[in-house]
């Protein structure tokens, strides 16, 4: 689960599901549709080894449960759509945990319910009565989302047929404390008690329940976990299972916390802790408390005013604040007893706080920060300039479409004047109107067309809000031009409601006759779009800041940035000034945004050798990708082997994904173990073994290679491909950075699987891995701490279609991370910069698919 899926734009449509175990029964791979030449797992981007369904949307992975030869795969699934919506779920088996065989679906929405996260157990001494001992049955413990009241309780289905068919519990649900946001179960037997044992979450509260039972039905509060570690999201998906330590006879527990957003590469991650669970609470390893770099202190807002800093506009006030401001929530985190505070004029007020210029002489700046969570974005002005002139297409005033055509329901009959019913506050519209496609919810489809018209100028200027669904993907929200009846310009909202400018350069087709579509055929969340000021003109409209931000600005730029989690409590951040050492720089506190958590806090900027970690930084992390959440593990597996998967997917830009016609895959399960890393016990994992069953023959190898301040083919070029193995082990030598490139190929295509030693840090670099461009915060590159070994780097790298999983080390540093290049990209290349590494020697398989 996640806080998206129970937002107001989903609880405001909710539609009856028609038909659906039939139809996605009747639309499974058959032998005859792979005979016919159908294909359909040889799209694009379609993973090779990675589980996806054959069609429509997939999240978290639940039920994870093996039973009589088979590990189960349930997992959240639209039968309906390419979107999130109408969650059920769908079903998979599969005998080594790499080839899998999609089954129809398990458990079904219905008019009253929504089947969200949970788990799955084998009732093997017939404690619920649902079979026998003979024949025991399989029961899923999910959650119940009620579609009239948006109430999150737990509820149980039975299978008496290995998962086959599934029987709802009259008596659900079984625990129901009236909360809407309380979900994603976890269950297993606890054999010391003789009982079974749940852990759930109680999402926006950043804890995690225990709950015991002895028959599945009746629950007992245990005890309750949190807040800890990281909370600057939800938590959800919880499981806590025991591990040995080293393989030894000292037994731990790890407890995985699902986060969304607030992960290590933003927006959705998986954390853990380690520690004990005594049948009734459990209690985290004591990491101790944390002490930030020393160093030189450059403002701490103690004063009564800014001192040499600068203030513009109306957001920070004459001065700093000792804590919150009127309408504000509490405010804590800070140093001493002053702070810098933009909520003077509450969320609608903004402005600027600068610094006075200085040279850096220091690595890094330190400082503390709070408040929204609106990034800095490059191209952005902080004042809205002139309107751009030229010749106006549409305005969405006077209070009708005029000669624009009208299909659908999503815009009615004329132009919005703001806000729908249900829909938050929409801003940043010129005049009175505006085209608004949130009427009657985010259930109504349509679109607007405008007349023919002659490109004669240089640009189309348009504001622009509402859903990220891009106009490449199945359900679009999005603005079109249209030449000769083809889609040559496409753009899209970034799920807010506040309008801001886009724009189109369309010098080279000036002359050509044009259309403007306007489209909403999108009804999940965030599921319409808004636009106004459609302009033809030879100046480029420059979008306007939203941002709530801490910037170090060199040369007029932008060069470091950060921002709030959506809280109140400042927490420390760190920006890298060693790139600019000797030159001028300055701080600049900036909030432009008037929306929610329109706000941004700060304290204690430092000059340092050494850089802050945050609560984030700090937190321990299963995966350090962007693309690795809602991790959790299979119960009863033989050899009590912990196997976990995790959705290989972020929340951030789910929706938008380039792929059709499935979304979203699970990453490759894998063997979890506890392990002493640096004197600290970490939770590691590797591929699970069966992956090897996939090899192609005998591997491309290199041995004893030393590369120095270059890129090149590995195999002389023999290891290239779209699904492969890599393992590789380095010897340090003088190089800044090394490791490895995978994809590449086409117009500078690369991923770059790297080692960092002047961070000591395993990296991925995807900002050149191919499509980027259809959400803003894809592109850029994700780090995991990595110590070397007695001089040494060991990396083992999964290549798939549309991914790279990285395992560092013994496991303990993994990055997973969605690639979506162009198929002849298929070089792999070895790489060092600035100095040289010794390859000691690499191997690399092609591996086949595991969908065959």
């Amino acid at each position: 689960m996640t806080s998206r899926r129970v937002s107001r734009h989903t609880r405001t449509r909710m539609i009856a599901a028609t038909a659906t175990v039939c139809a996605l029964s009747a639309a499974l791979l058959t032998p005859q549709a792979v005979a016919s030449g159908t294909r359909p797992y040889t799209q694009t981007y379609r993973p090779q080894f990675h589980y996806t369904p054959q069609k429509n949307w997939m999240n978290d992975p639940n039920g994870l449960v093996y039973y009589k030869g088979e590990y189960h795969l349930f997992y959240q699934y639209n039968p309906n759509g390419n979107s999130w919506g109408d969650m059920s779920w769908g079903h998979a088996v599969s005998t080594d945990l790499m080839h899998w065989k999609e089954l129809p679906l398990a458990l079904s929405h219905d008019d009253k319910e929504m089947v969200f996260s949970g788990g799955a157990v084998i009732d093997w001494n017939n404690t619920t009565g649902f079979g026998t001992k003979k024949n025991p049955p399989m029961v899923a413990i999910y959650t119940s989302y009620d579609k009239s009241t948006g109430t999150q309780a737990q509820s149980l289905a039975y299978s008496n047929d290995r998962g086959r068919t599934f029987t709802k519990y009259d008596g659900n649900p079984v625990i129901d404390i009236g909360s809407k946001e309380f979900r994603d179960p976890k269950v297993q037997w606890y054999a010391p008690t003789k009982s079974w044992l749940m852990t759930v979450s109680l999402s926006t509260e950043h804890k995690v329940q225990f709950y015991s039972s002895k028959d599945l039905k009746n629950w007992d509060l245990l005890s309750e976990f949190g807040p800890a570690g990281a909370t600057g999201g939800v938590w959800e998906c919880p499981d806590l299972f025991p591990l040995a330590v080293d393989g030894n006879k000292n037994i731990k527990w790890v407890l995985v916390v699902n986060i969304n957003p607030g992960g290590i590469a933003g927006g959705s991650g998986a954390q853990y802790f380690v520690g004990d669970f005594d049948g009734t609470k459990f209690t985290a390893d004591d990491k101790g408390s944390y002490t930030p770099p020393t160093g030189t202190v450059m403002q701490d807002f103690e004063n009564p005013d800014f001192g040499t800093w600068t203030a513009t506009g109306t957001a920070f006030g004459q001065g700093p604040t000792a804590g919150a401001l009127t309408g504000q929530g509490p405010v804590s985190g800070f140093e001493g007893k002053g702070l810098a505070n933009s909520f003077h004029a509450g969320d609608g007020g903004t402005g600027t706080l600068s610094s006075p210029a200085f040279t850096v002489d220091s690595p890094y700046l330190n400082f503390k920060v709070a408040g929204g969570r609106h990034p800095h974005k490059a191209g952005t002005v902080q004042e809205r300039g002139p309107v751009p002139e030229g010749t106006t297409l549409a305005d969405f005033e006077g209070g009708t479409y005029s000669n624009w055509t009208v299909t659908g329901d999503a815009f009615g009959t004329a132009p919005a004047t703001g806000s729908h019913a249900g829909q938050q506050e929409v801003t940043g519209f010129l005049g009175s109107g505006l085209a608004n496609s949130f009427l009657n919810g985010d259930s109504t489809t349509g679109s607007l067309t405008s007349p023919e018209f002659t490109i004669d100028k240089n640009y189309v200027n348009f504001l622009i809000g509402g859903g990220n669904h891009p106009a490449n993907q199945a359900e679009p929200t999005a603005v079109e031009l249209l030449v000769d009846g083809k889609v040559v310009r496409s753009a899209t909202g970034h799920d807010g409601e506040a309008l801001n400018w886009d724009s189109w350069d369309v010098r080279e087709l000036i002359g050509k006759k044009a259309q403007i579509r306007i489209v909403d055929e999108n009804t999940s969340g965030w599921g319409h779009i808004n636009v106004d000021y459609i302009v033809l003109s030879d100046t480029q409209a420059q979008p306007i800041s939203r941002e709530t931000a801490v910037n170090l600005v060199v040369d007029g730029k932008v060069v470091g940035s950060a921002t709030g989690s959506n809280s109140e409590t400042l927490d420390w951040a760190s920006i890298d000034m060693r790139p600019y050492n000797g030159k001028k720089a300055q701080i600049q506190i900036v909030d432009m945004n008037t929306g929610g958590w329109g706000q941004i806090m700060a304290d204690q900027f430092t000059a340092a050798a050494t850089p802050a970690r945050s609560a984030v930084q700090r937190a321990d992390w299963a995966d350090y990708g962007k693309d690795y959440y809602a991790a959790v593990s299979w119960e009863d597996a033989p050899g009590d082997k912990r196997h976990m998967i995790g959705w290989m997917n972020n929340w951030e830009y789910s929706g938008s994904l380039p792929t059709s016609p499935w979304r979203s895959a699970q990453s490759i399960p894998r063997q979890m173990a506890l392990r002493t890393v640096d004197g600290r016990i970490k939770l590691t994992s590797e591929p699970v073994s069966s992956l090897t069953s996939l090899r192609e023959g005998r591997p491309v190898a290199s041995a004893g290679t030393t590369v120095t301040s270059t890129s090149r083919p590995l195999g002389h070029g023999a290891a290239k491909g779209k699904a492969l193995d890599i393992e590789a082990t380095f010897s340090l030598k003088d190089a800044d950075r090394f490791g490895i490139k995978v994809r590449t190929g086409a117009n500078g295509e690369e991923t770059v699987i790297g080692y960092d030693t002047t961070t000591q840090e395993l990296y991925v670099d995807r900002t050149r891995s191919g499509a980027v461009d259809f959400s803003d915060t894809f592109a850029g590159v994700q780090r995991a701490p990595l110590h070397a070994v007695n001089g040494k780097v060991k990396l083992r790298v999964l290549v798939d279609w549309s991914s790279v999983e990285v395992f560092g080390g013994s496991g303990e540093a993994v990055i997973t991370d969605q690639i979506f290049p162009d198929p002849s990209s298929q070089g792999v290349e070895v790489f060092a910069e600035n100095g040289s590494v010794k390859l000691d020697h690499a191997r690399v398989w092609h591996l086949e698919s595991s969908r065959k």
